[in-house]
């Protein structure tokens, strides 16, 4: 049994989720005092905070079974990743929960910034003034774009604006370049080209490269009346210049949701008429909050049972270094492994991995994350990613990452764990960008979400199988989520199935007992 702390307020579906699994303990800890929750960490395996707890000196050193945290949302500023690493605890955060909120915020203000209709607004409801001509704005239509940060919401903000029918230039040293040019925007390395737009909003995280990346100097060589947004993380802009420029009418009107000090409520911004200004909404949905509330539930949970560690800020590979699209493949690669245990729990001899396509120039950094999922099922949480590859010297367990040929998907990763007498493969890729799929199981087909609890059932391809699996199932009253069947040109059947109840030893002795069975194995990702 492991235990999993909610130090913040979540959406309650999360509570829902972590509540419903039968092997973790969940402490609710949102209403205690932050004095007094340092008395309950001791017991924490994971915990799950937000902005309102300082994951400090104090709070480390109270946690001190603590393996993971998860942070329910992007910034982890509050939180000491260098004392997490110390400690030997994974710092994740959830990334993209919100994206959808943040990106329609940004166009919220985009179309404040080019109608100024907060301050319309005011006039007419507030000070009940009929003066149309006080309002004359500017059209989104053929405007150029410039945005800065090119991610998961950059992207977005660029897609929604071009429906305006806005010219989008892109500024973005980290991505592929045909990410902007497929869409039709333009893709530069010269930051002066952003900086020539009429709109420019800014997308990136905040770090040493991006604080005050836009200040006096580049102020001065953009456009008269611009119009600047910034959805992202305070202190982008140069606050002392932003004003300056809004006052001087040198930027016509800017959107501004972060401050680089909140709450900000006095802050000089607020004095002028041509700034909107929310008080940190980006992530302020139902939708998005709820979406925050699962992955960080599932995510904690993940973690607790040392499966895999999506979005994990201090691992020894570097996820966020590597190009977005490898890490779900790196999660994927950590739950076939972790699977591929569960089918055969005898003594591991070698782990294998096997990429095809793009993905492949990654392989060795997924190989370790293999690793630590094959055999956190033996040992538990006495591997880690830091002493996997020593463990595995240390066991005889040999390690291993090829390239293979040609594969039907774009990337396709294959795990093989050698028992000392069986072989168990697992294949899978990855569709969009996150839909992970398990779509090969010892060379039998299959298409299915690694994600909860299943039944692996080897049979003899012959009729009445299903019923057979069906009928057990319902009279131990287990609901069937989805039911996948691969067959092979041998006269043998693979079926994957999905359920949302735990699976007994009894009920799969039952399964086991059938005469058509050749084996059947409950697992859990």
């Amino acid at each position: 049994m492991k235990t999993i702390i909610v130090c913040d307020a979540i959406h309650k579906v999360g509570f829902e989720i972590l509540n419903r699994e039968e092997d973790i303990k969940v402490i609710d800890a949102v209403n205690v005092p932050k004095d007094k929750l340092l008395d309950i960490l001791g017991e924490a395996d994971v915990a799950i905070t937000r902005s309102s707890t300082e994951v400090g000196e104090a709070f480390l050193n109270a946690a001190k079974n603590l393996k993971a945290l998860v942070r329910a949302g992007v910034g982890v500023d509050n939180v000491d990743i260098d004392g997490c690493s110390k400690r030997g605890i994974i710092a994740m955060n959830v990334p993209t929960a919100n994206t959808i909120a943040a990106v329609e915020l940004t166009m919220a203000h985009m179309l404040a910034a080019a109608r100024s209709f907060p301050y319309a607004h005011n006039d007419l409801k507030i000070d009940r003034i009929w003066k149309r001509e006080k309002w004359y704005g500017v059209e989104l239509f053929n405007k150029t774009l410039g945005v800065i940060g090119f991610g998961n919401i950059g992207s977005r903000v660029a897609t929604r604006a071009a429906a305006f029918g806005m010219q989008i230039v892109a500024y973005d040293p980290y991505i592929d370049p045909s990410k902007v040019t497929d869409m039709g925007g333009v893709y530069t390395r010269n930051f002066d080209d952003i900086l020539a737009c009429d709109f420019i909003t800014i997308h990136t995280p905040k770090n040493k490269e991006t604080v005050n990346m836009i200040g006096e100097a580049e102020i001065a060589k953009m456009k008269d009346g611009v119009r600047l947004i910034n959805c992202a993380r305070g202190g982008l802009y140069n606050e002392e210049a932003l004003y300056n420029g809004l006052k001087n009418g040198k930027i016509a009107f800017a959107g501004i949701d972060v401050f680089e000090k909140e709450p900000a409520t006095d802050h000089p911004l607020l004095e002028l008429n041509n700034v909107s200004v929310t008080p940190h909404l980006g992530a302020n949905t139902l939708e998005s909050q709820a979406n925050i509330a699962i992955a960080a539930a599932e995510q904690a949970i993940s973690a607790a049972r040392g499966i895999s560690y999506p979005s994990a800020l201090n691992l020894p590979i570097k996820t966020e270094d590597l190009p977005p699209f490898v890490e779900p493949y790196i999660e994927l690669t950590s739950k076939m492994a972790f699977l591929a245990a569960q089918i055969n729990k005898k003594a591991i001899k070698a782990i294998r991995i096997e990429t095809h396509g793009p993905i492949s120039e990654y392989a060795n950094s997924m190989l370790t994350f293999a690793i630590v999922g094959a055999l956190k099922e033996s040992l538990g949480d006495t591997i880690n990613y830091v002493n996997a590859k020593f463990l595995c010297d240390e066991k005889g367990i040999t390690t291993e990452s090829t390239v293979g040929g040609n594969s039907i998907f774009k990337n396709k990763i294959t795990v093989r764990i050698t028992t000392e007498n069986d072989v168990v493969t697992i294949g899978g890729t990855v569709f969009g960008e996150n839909q992970q799929r398990i779509v090969t199981i010892n060379g039998f087909k299959t298409d299915f979400k690694p994600k909860g609890k299943m039944i692996i059932f080897k049979n003899n391809d012959v009729p009445g199988v299903i019923a057979k699996i069906s009928s057990i199932l319902a009279e131990e009253k287990i609901n069937i989520a989805d039911f996948r069947l691969g067959r092979d040109d041998h006269g043998m059947a693979l079926a994957v199935v999905l359920v949302d109840e735990k699976i007994t030893k009894e009920t799969l002795a039952k399964l086991n007992d059938l005469d058509v069975c050749v084996w059947a194995k409950y697992a859990v990702v």
